[in-house]
């Protein structure tokens, strides 16, 4: 997750949010969401960081989105990165889905 968090870092992303996922999902451990300012920051940091992720040992960095650029996700294995343009994050709001406490059994959700 350092490799994620230092290559969003270097490429000035805004708003970076680390949400675990654990006893969440089986698919990842972590989410981190940010955003960048155009489409060609979002597509420049999901190089990088794809980059970055195989250099560090991941095999394989599936990346969805890059049709557009206006929302990319990047699965790094125990971690799934979403980047986005600021109006489709505040959009979909990833962060809020995710962010909050699972209901534990026999509660209401």
């Amino acid at each position: 997750m350092k490799v994620a968090q230092a290559s969003l870092d270097d490429d000035k992303a805004q708003d970076v949010i680390v949400i675990n996922l654990t006893g969440k999902t089986s698919f990842a451990d972590y989410m981190i969401v940010a955003s960048g300012t155009s489409q060609r920051q979002v597509a420049t940091m999901a190089t990088h960081l794809r980059e970055k992720l195989k250099a560090a040992g991941v095999n394989e960095v599936p990346l969805e989105g890059a049709q557009k650029n206006d929302w990319l996700l990047i699965d790094g294995g125990d971690i799934i990165v979403h980047l986005f343009r600021p109006e489709i994050r505040e959009f979909y709001a990833l962060e809020k889905i995710w962010g909050t406490a699972m209901p534990q059994p026999g509660e209401a959700a």
